[in-house]
């Protein structure tokens, strides 16, 4: 016997602020739910499943309009021609008080009731799947300890939209512990809600699948559902089934070594054609790069970020034909030399840090920069007032923290200046 378990799908959901991403790629990311959705269907049925179990949040609330409810149909369809039933469950996300549309759903689509624990049975298996739909979204009862007992005899089933414990980037809805999961007795618990795969228990399995399609930075790394074995005797396997269209990454890029911006984008550009290469399929990679590291051209970097993403979108449109996208780049160097070394110093350079760390103490001084320095901006285009974040800092009397963002590169400037007149 062969099921699969998938969670978390939230058809069409909506993916806010692309328009200020660059180049974005807004087909792709628009329709990339229903398109991993499709995959899952595919491999259902290239797998022959016996059944599939959605452990919520299949929609990301009401739709927009009925195209979605239509999408979902269809695709249960494909499923009811192939002998596969479905055993649905509601998340807060599609609770009962979220949603105001509803579709005749095909027959092979089984609903879990929201307003007590129900079981579903498939006789001839002798699986029996117990589960409850969230009715309201703000669900933090602890709905598992109203589970029915295990059937015996059976292959049993609990399927829970829960954040468990310990996850807190989720909402805490439905919480249970794990042991109480274990103590029910069942042989395998499809959970949903928690958005990272994890399998959290093998006597019995207690697995988050994860959800099927990255939608964010946060969201990383290989997407699916995960494909369950069993026999007479019990769960055998739980494999993971990737069905993601679009894959995001973080590429973290050690640029201690450069001196230059040219070295820092040419180490850029080796990182993503490695990256490229690590890759076992050939999904477009929506990528955020991070360059770390003490490095002599972190002062020659300050400023220059925008001409720096414009590097290194230029070297990843020129590895296999636009397959990467630089959802954003993250400058997170640091000088060569830290301060207790510049302090060692006995040059300029160490007296310019001892002046400007007592800046915080000389209230004069500091009102006396925000005066000359609002003065300026006030001269400046609009169009400049509005693309640099800086001049918003000025303008609200912040040039404290504009003094510490600006002495680690102004200091760094300096000591790489001074190096190159040595050397000549």
């Amino acid at each position: 016997m062969k099921f699969i378990h998938a969670a978390d799908i939230h058809l069409d959901s909506p993916l806010c602020g692309l328009a200020s991403y660059p180049n974005a790629p807004l087909q792709t990311l628009r329709s990339a739910s229903r398109e991993a959705f499709s995959r899952l269907i595919d491999a259902a049925i290239d797998e022959a499943v016996d059944f599939m179990v959605i452990a919520g949040d299949l929609y990301d609330g009401d739709w927009r309009d009925y195209n979605t409810g239509h999408f979902f149909v269809g695709e249960m369809a494909r499923l009811h021609q192939a002998g596969i039933p479905v055993y649905l469950l509601y998340g807060n996300h599609d609770a009962e008080s979220e949603m105001t549309r509803r579709l005749t759903l095909p027959p092979n689509v089984h609903l879990f009731d929201s307003r007590k624990p129900s079981t579903h049975r498939i006789e001839d298996l002798r699986v029996a799947l117990h589960g409850r739909s969230f009715k309201d979204a703000a669900t933090t009862e602890n709905l598992a300890l109203a589970y029915p007992d295990p059937l015996s005899g059976w292959l049993n089933i609990g399927v829970l939209h829960t954040a468990l414990e310990g996850y807190a980037a989720h909402a805490r809805y439905a919480p249970c512990s794990l042991a109480e999961l274990c103590a029910k007795g069942y042989d395998y618990w499809a959970l949903g809600h928690v958005h990272e795969h994890a399998v959290l228990s093998e006597s019995p399995w207690v697995v988050f699948p994860g959800n099927l399609q990255g939608r964010h930075i946060r969201e990383a790394g290989p997407r699916g559902a995960v494909l369950v074995t069993a026999d007479h005797s019990g769960i055998q396997t739980v494999e993971r089934l990737i069905v993601d269209v679009l894959r995001w990454e973080r590429l973290d890029i050690d640029v201690s070594e450069a001196a230059d911006l040219p070295a820092v984008v040419a180490l850029a550009g080796r990182a993503l054609e490695h990256l490229l290469l690590s890759q076992s399929g050939n999904w477009p990679l929506a990528v955020r790069v991070c360059l770390q590291g003490r490095t002599s051209a972190h002062g020659l970097l300050f400023g220059l970020e925008a001409q720096l993403r414009e590097e290194i979108l230029a070297q990843a449109a020129a590895l296999q034909g636009g397959r990467l996208w630089i959802e954003k780049l993250k400058l997170e160097t640091a000088p060569a030399l830290d301060a207790s070394q510049l302090a060692a110093r006995a040059d300029a350079i160490a007296d310019l840090q001892a002046l400007l760390a007592e800046v915080p103490e000389d209230a004069d001084f500091l009102r006396s920069l925000s005066e000359d320095l609002q003065l300026l901006t006030a001269k400046a285009p609009l169009a400049l007032i509005e693309a640099l974040p800086e001049f918003q800092v000025i303008r609200r009397g912040e040039v404290l923290g504009l003094i510490d963002a600006v002495t680690p590169a102004l200091l760094a400037q300096l000591a790489t200046a001074e190096q190159a007149n040595e050397a000549s």
